[in-house]
């Protein structure tokens, strides 16, 4: 668990300002997508409403999204104060690799790694984008104008993290393009995958844990010692525990009560659909 503290307080720092505030250290995001505070590294003792409400008005100053993130079994009373300062607590399966199980993808698919000039990428970010919000209409019209209309700014940063090393990105194409994708961001020795989403119309094949078992074989290849990952659901993780994934902890995010509980591909929270 310590080594996971240590990387949730680690790998925000490449994309962000950080500021202490009590208990909390903030992370302004850098990055066109915001981050969140969680409990400052090695932080023992407890926290109460008002360490919350300090930090909620910077967020709120700073106009960013209130969100915190923690680790329940290593700050198991911030359920209790976070619910009393009125956010609203979501609960996420937090899973370590214990030994990888392959899983090929499905015929007509086949699963790579992107590099950062890669022309499919903004579709692959696409694709993930309408994993985790499916819509109305066809995805592959909606995929192709969500590529289209990506921020320049923001398909930049992340070639930019690709060619930098802070990412590795997996997508997944059949002979529509791409249909799947994730990604993982190592730091010193350990991976945290990241946003595996496939878009509705090709899910319940498998493609999802294909990306994953990709995902967790490259890292390992490229040296890290510990990959894991915060599930979407129950359901998800049941998935990858059969990848060979094994729960070790619940991930918790907090947020206003009509504020937003998933992150996109882009940010650090957790994996939704591995079908």
């Amino acid at each position: 668990m310590c080594r996971l503290e240590t990387y949730y307080d680690t790998m925000p720092r490449t994309q962000a300002d950080v500021e202490d505030h009590g208990p909390f250290t903030l992370f302004v995001s850098r990055m066109p997508w915001p981050l969140y505070a969680r409990p400052r590294l090695g932080h023992t003792d407890s926290f109460d409403v008002l360490d919350v409400t300090a930090v909620r008005r910077r967020l709120e100053e700073l106009r960013q999204p209130v969100r915190f993130e923690w680790t329940h079994e290593a700050a198991p009373s911030l359920v209790e104060v976070m619910t009393e300062a009125g956010l609203s607590v979501e609960r996420y399966p937090l899973l370590v690799l214990d030994e990888l199980v392959p899983a090929e993808p499905p015929p007509g698919v086949r699963v790579r790694f992107m590099e950062a000039e890669d022309d499919a990428l903004a579709a692959a970010v696409a694709a993930v984008d309408i994993g985790f919000s499916p819509g109305e209409g066809d995805d592959l019209s909606r995929r192709d104008e969500l590529a289209r209309n990506l921020p320049p700014g923001r398909l930049a940063l992340i070639r930019e993290h690709i060619r930098a090393g802070h990412q590795r990105w997996a997508v997944a194409e059949d002979a529509s393009g791409p249909v799947a994708g994730g990604s993982y961001q190592p730091c010193d020795g350990v991976a945290e995958l990241m946003g595996i989403a496939t878009i509705p119309s090709r899910r319940q094949r498998g493609i999802g844990s294909a990306i994953t078992a990709a995902l967790s074989a490259d890292a390992l290849r490229h040296g890290v010692a510990l990959v894991f990952l915060s599930a979407g659901s129950a359901d998800a993780a049941r998935i990858y525990e059969r990848l060979g994934f094994r729960r070790v902890a619940t991930a918790c995010a907090a947020v206003l009560p009509s504020g937003p509980t998933a992150s996109s591909g882009d940010g650090r929270q957790g994996s939704g659909d591995t079908r």
